[in-house]
């Protein structure tokens, strides 16, 4: 009898039978993209995975393309970061493992007693990319024998994190690298985070302005910062002029152009004559006519353009920046004292690897080739005009800041697919409860099992487990009847190898909090096991967070799946090693995007730097994530009168069973204010400081040494930032 004959000849035994039936089956393989199938023989599977390695896990998850060369996978199957990009030597890598075990392991154990999900920042990553950034347009001015200069700036809407700007202003000094404001806010800490910056660093200020926000940008420039007020409306000139008349500041003004050249792509909305911001032609000649007659031409200094982010091709680069390079130079000949290009930001990073310029999620060229096409398209332009070579200015955040924060979170438990029990005492209890028609369904099932007919099995597999639900919601059938039929259902569909392969994970994130990118616009990230790497990944899986929301999902990975390569939870549910997974390249845009849905907050926060040693780091900085009191302070809730007002209820209540216990339910209450929203491990403790001068030490070859050093400072403890 075909084997699949023996799974129909054999039912769901209900709840509260125990038979012993043959139960053996000759599914074909289910074949997936990406990875190989599961195993069922456990020695089959040590055979499988000592021929794995981490060189496989690298390939599969495609870490050499999209993560060059910040991350890799080393020899213990982990993923190792590479602080120095290129520059970084094998001794100087560190084990992010490491580093997420350190700083969520509790004190005692000599961690930090942080809780998940974790950013972990690379400070020195950052400086890499400011210094490869700076690099290549020096290499592209020399080569091509460029005039002037290049000066950057970042805009901080990208990420506004104090530290992430300090960082950058710190890092771009050298290179007179200054900052970008679009709202008041933004342009106060830019003025702040400048005063400690290179003097000719530039502030550019875009973005809608009324009275105040000129104002502020007026008095940044009397405190003598490079500011630059960039006109994105017409009618803000008059509130330029007029003010400064009154302030009596003489301001340098920009002019944002709306160029005809267009990017078609998703990021490209803001480009093209219809976008949202900027001057058209003939508005630029009316501000150019206003500020003649108002003996202030030689304030425009600064011609700024933007064709949207993610710019695909160099080819598409180039035509954006020769037309904004001939509207420069009309500018120069009409008297306007020019001199600053800002070519805006849409410096593209590649998301998934693939170097493709028809994707939105990838670029088809590498920071050098982008410098090179700038460069070379306004000296193109400036030669035939006969005009001096303007400073090239560039607004380019996200390849700035996306590479240096890895967003780490726990899979906590995956759904998993269960072979029923099965018998023929079984089959003989289901049968009964069969109305005529769905015992016509049964018998057709089994005939086209006998046949092997698996396209007819299916189809009468889907009309017995309708009508069985039918006769449930009429009655007439139990629910262990109805389990019974599920249970056959689905093993008949495992059998030919049409049930869905497919697990879905259950992690310990928002995704709205921490990736609302994905959920808003369908932004894809690189997502990868940070450890493991070694061994062969056995199932695929998609990602479920733990919002109640149906758009808290991960079921969109770079590549094109649908689903992820993923290896088996060991120990689910019973203290077993933990599962954690890194998104990657989500410095830009996630943390400041993200909202509180279902009041759960951000995550925590680490700064980690390469330190002295083999593979070692420091962290410099860890700021718990906001509690679940910090979160419900947002939305204009009270937490110390909720509490009052719990803790009274818990004292009336506890009447009864005496003070203590009334304490005691008032304890377990401040915890639950005090902690934050998300899930905690089992062998976690409350949140510690970090000691030791401000800096947390790691050694790979001393973890003893560890523990002993953050006992020896216990005086000198971390002031944590909680929001």
């Amino acid at each position: 009898m075909p084997a699949l004959a023996c799974c129909v000849d054999a039912a769901v035994a209900p709840p509260g039978y125990a038979f012993a039936g043959d139960s053996s089956l000759l599914a074909p393989p289910v074949q997936f993209s990406g990875a190989l199938p599961a195993t069922t023989d456990a020695a089959t599977d040590a055979v499988e995975n000592s021929s794995w390695t981490p060189a496989l896990s690298a390939a599969l998850y495609k870490i050499d393309g999209w993560g060059a060369p910040y991350f890799s996978v080393n020899s213990s199957g982990n993923i190792s970061v590479r602080p120095h990009g290129s520059e970084t030597l094998a001794h100087q890598e560190i084990d992010l493992l490491k580093i997420v075990k350190k700083v969520s392991d509790p004190k005692f154990l000599g961690g930090l007693g942080l809780q998940l999900p974790l950013i972990v920042r690379l400070p020195d990553v950052l400086k890499n990319r400011l210094e490869s950034l700076n690099s290549a347009f020096e290499f592209a001015i020399q080569s091509q024998c460029y005039e002037s200069h290049y000066q950057g700036v970042y805009p901080v809407k990208c990420n506004q994190d104090r530290f992430v700007v300090e960082d950058i202003v710190k890092f771009g000094s050298s290179f007179r690298f200054g900052l970008e404001a679009g709202s008041k806010p933004e342009l106060l800490l830019a003025m702040s985070c400048l005063c400690k910056g290179n003097p000719e660093a530039l502030l550019v200020c875009n973005g809608f302005k009324d009275s105040e926000y000129i104002s502020l940008a007026l008095v940044a420039r009397k405190l003598a910062l490079n500011t630059v007020i960039v006109l994105e409306q017409e009618e803000e000139l008059d509130l330029v002029i007029d003010l400064s008349k009154k302030l009596c500041i003489r301001p340098v003004i920009g002019i944002r152009a709306k160029l005809r050249t267009r990017h078609s792509g998703h990021f490209g909305s803001t480009s093209g004559e219809k976008g949202k911001f900027g001057l058209n032609t003939t508005q630029i000649v009316r501000v150019v006519r206003k500020l003649e007659q108002a003996g202030m031409l030689d304030c425009l200094q600064l011609l700024h353009f933007h064709i949207g982010s993610q710019i695909p091709s160099t080819t598409l680069l180039a035509d954006g920046v020769g037309e904004a390079a001939q509207v420069y130079c009309e500018l120069v000949r009409l008297g306007a004292h020019m001199q600053v290009i800002d070519i805006g930001g849409g410096l593209g990073i590649d998301y998934d690897g693939s170097k493709s310029s028809e994707s939105d999620i990838s670029v088809g060229y590498s920071l050098e080739e982008y410098a090179a096409a700038v460069v070379q398209a306004i000296r193109y332009v400036c030669d035939r005009k006969s005009i001096k070579h303007p400073i090239i200015c560039s607004e380019s955040g996200r390849a700035i800041v996306s590479h240096h924060s890895v967003l780490i979170f726990e899979a906590v438990s995956a759904s998993a697919y269960e072979s029923p029990t099965l018998s023929s005492l079984g089959l003989q209890y289901l049968v009964e409860g069969f109305t005529e028609d769905a015992g016509s369904d049964y018998q057709n099932l089994s005939g086209a099992a006998m046949r092997g007919e698996y396209d007819t099995c299916l189809l009468y597999t889907d009309k017995l487990k309708q009508r069985c639900v039918e006769q449930f919601k009429e009655g007439s059938l139990s629910i262990e009847q109805l389990a019974a039929v599920d249970g056959l259902c689905d093993l008949v569909c495992k059998a030919i190898g049409a049930a869905d392969p497919v697990r879905t994970y259950h992690v310990n994130l928002s995704v709205f909090t921490s990736i609302p990118d994905l959920w808003g616009i369908g932004q894809l990230f690189p997502i990868v096991p940070i450890h493991r790497l070694d061994q062969r990944p056995s199932v695929r899986g998609t990602l479920s967070d733990l919002t109640c929301d149906s758009d808290g999902k991960v079921d969109k990975f770079i590549g094109g799946e649908s689903s992820l390569p993923l290896h088996e939870l060991e120990g689910e549910g019973g203290g077993g090693d933990r599962y954690y997974l890194g998104m990657f390249l989500g410095g830009a845009y996630e943390e400041a995007l993200g909202g509180v849905h279902n009041l759960f907050g951000a995550p925590s926060v680490v700064r980690v730097s390469q330190s002295d040693g083999p593979h070692s780091f420091a962290v410099t900085r860890a700021v718990p994530g906001p509690s679940s009191a910090d979160v419900l302070r947002v939305m204009q809730h009270e937490p110390e009168l909720m509490f009052q007002a719990l803790k009274h209820r818990a004292e009336e209540c506890g009447q009864d069973d005496g003070l203590a216990n009334a304490a005691a339910l008032a304890s377990s209450l401040a915890h639950s204010f005090n902690n934050m929203p998300y899930l905690v491990a089992a062998s976690s403790c409350c949140m510690t400081a970090m000691n030791n001068n401000g800096f947390y030490y790691y050694n790979k070859d001393d973890l003893n040494a560890t523990a002993a050093d953050s006992a020896a400072g216990e005086d000198e403890q971390w002031s944590y930032c909680c929001a």
